[in-house]
């Protein structure tokens, strides 16, 4: 596990002694269910339910020689309950514990993945709303294109993060079921009606049709999910990493002055650091797809080839990927906007951004499109090479001044038609807020 990123919520989750918790509430559960029908005399039920205790230290101790983690477990319960720990385990096998509990751990990781995803989502959508007319250049291929907003930026990570939420809502579910169909899920020893019960106690779906294992296309269902949901938070960080470059400088992460700094060497540095891990970090949520999709194949009913991968792979990515949430909410919550600098940033390609405007107009006037694209086209690189605005050069152009105004030519570069429909498309997150 990724001791130095994980938070006390997710380690607990994943910690031996919730693990054997859950062990010991499946065990209890079902021998409960089996002394309802009358399969258990009441007398040893509660025995159970008075003596039953493990301790962790012990369990790995008896594993040892066992080379077995369930069968170690039983054996510590049989040291503290006596005779009436015959009734545990009756009739189960090791994966009926071992995935109806990971099912649970899952759940749980789920839970707390989409309490940190509400909270960054409602820090991007006020983001976007504050920033909604924060006008900017247009990047394609790193280039000005044309102008837009940060605010609109947001609003499409705010979507794209809503999109995350609704697969690991439905990853969730899918994750959410327990099984206790015994060593090759025929219930040839116990009944499918103990397992629907006790997966009803612990509020899971029974796995309709289980092996000795459940089928691991639900835990690639999640594995996929939270590796879209990394790549979602290294998109939003590799596009801040860039406009936060000495060149751009349009925004940069929060940083504590005279406290904080940013390089052991040179002290002017305010490295986008956060951006930069969040980016690492997204690696080794995605580097768990793989191996997810890989463990979906198993040997007939069952092999172990997907359990050791799973003990690491899962645990890492949901502790990952919820530091990534928490890391995220803290970037966006404090990100420092410079809309000046954005302005400014603007006039560098000399009106440049504004050719397709100016494209539009000469077309609506009457000239062919390729003629319309190629006088724009060769009036740009004019502009550029003399370092001159392009409304200025516009006014020696033949072909744009016999069909264009002076006025004309400014209204081309009015920047407000490029502001006219933001507010349309910012009200849309009206459809994803308060949707936790």
């Amino acid at each position: 596990m990724i001791d130095r990123y994980t938070r006390p919520q997710m380690a607990a989750i994943f910690s031996e002694q919730a693990k054997l918790e859950h062990w010991l509430q499946i065990e209890i559960l079902a021998t409960e269910v089996r002394a309802e029908r009358g399969e258990v005399p009441a007398e040893d039920l509660e025995v159970i339910k008075q003596k039953a205790a493990f301790d962790v230290e012990r369990v790995k101790e008896i594993e040892r020689k066992t080379r077995h983690d369930v069968a170690a477990f039983l054996d510590n319960l049989s040291e503290t309950i006596g005779p009436a720990a015959k009734h545990l385990h009756y009739g189960m096998t090791s994966s009926d514990v071992l995935d109806t509990t990971l099912a649970l751990q899952l759940r749980e990781a789920s839970d707390l993945l989409l309490e940190g995803l509400d909270r960054l989502i409602e820090v991007t959508i006020a983001g976007a709303r504050r920033h909604a007319r924060a006008f900017m250049s247009g990047r394609t291929h790193g280039v000005h294109a044309e102008p837009t907003t940060f605010g609109l930026k947001m609003t499409g990570w705010a979507f794209e993060l809503d999109r995350g939420r609704g697969r690991l809502r439905r990853a969730r579910e899918a994750v959410s079921a327990g099984k206790l169909s015994g060593v090759v899920g025929t219930f040839s020893a116990l009944e499918p009606g103990i397992e629907a019960e006790v997966c009803k106690r612990l509020g899971l779906q029974p796995d309709p049709a289980s092996t000795q294992v459940i089928a691991r296309d639900r835990h690639a269902e999640l594995s996929c999910a939270m590796g879209i949901l990394a790549g979602t938070l290294d998109r939003i960080a590799t596009e801040i990493r860039h406009l936060a470059r000495t060149e751009v400088a349009e925004v940069a992460e929060p940083f504590a002055t005279g406290e904080q700094k940013g390089s052991s060497a040179m002290p002017h540095k305010r490295n986008p650091w956060r951006c930069e891990r969040l980016s690492g970090m997204a690696r080794i949520v995605r580097a768990g797809i793989t191996p997810a999709l890989e463990n979906m194949a198993l040997w007939h009913e069952r092999d172990i080839s997907h359990s050791s991968v799973e003990r690491v792979m899962l645990p890492d990515a949901c502790t990952a990927l919820d530091f990534m949430l928490a890391e995220a909410t803290v970037l966006l919550e404090g990100l420092v906007v410079d809309e000046k600098r954005m302005l400014d940033n603007m006039e560098a390609s000399y009106g440049l951004m504004f050719s397709h405007n100016l494209l539009l107009k000469l077309i609506d006037r009457g000239m062919q499109r390729d003629e319309a694209y190629r006088v724009v086209q060769k009036s740009s690189s004019g502009a550029w090479q003399a370092r001159m605005h392009l409304r200025t050069t516009l006014s020696s152009i033949p072909e744009v001044t016999t069909r264009m105004s002076p006025a004309e030519i400014d209204d081309v570069f009015d920047e407000e038609r490029y502001l006219e429909h933001v507010d349309h498309i910012i009200n849309r997150l009206s459809e994803i807020e308060g949707a936790s």
